[in-house]
């Protein structure tokens, strides 16, 4: 597992990303996003074909409560255009297996929001 983060300094917490992948790898299947806090999830987006709606709709079910969550992915970020949108929605934290070939992209991407991101390495992606 590597560890991404800001270079402000700030330490992540591992306690909620545990937490979001632990939901994301049992309840949700195939592009699958889980926005979560310490102990409870807020959002989830599922069954799209597009990673991106995916995060869009997690984001939309959270509402206000997306500010200050970890956002657990079941594959990889293909494109930074995802990790933006839950980044831009208040999401400071993100779990994800990592292996895109734009994967420096995706972490320019977190690194410039001063978030934080864990790269698994595993996939959980489900039909």
């Amino acid at each position: 597992m590597c560890i991404f983060e800001p270079k402000s300094g700030s330490l992540l917490r591992l306690r909620s990303p545990l937490f979001s992948l632990g939901i994301l790898c049992w309840h949700v299947e195939s592009n699958a996003i889980v926005l979560s806090t310490e102990a409870a999830t807020v959002g989830v987006g599922a069954g799209q074909m597009s990673r991106v709606e995916s995060v869009r709709i997690a984001c939309s079910k959270a509402g206000d409560k997306t500010k200050g969550t970890v956002l657990s992915s079941d594959a990889f970020f293909p494109f930074s255009d995802g990790v933006e949108l839950a980044l831009n929605h208040g999401v400071t934290a993100i779990a994800q297996p990592g292996g895109s070939v734009k994967d420096a992209d995706v972490i320019a991407a977190v690194d410039k929001a001063g978030a934080a991101m864990i790269f698994t390495g595993a996939r959980h992606f489900r039909h």
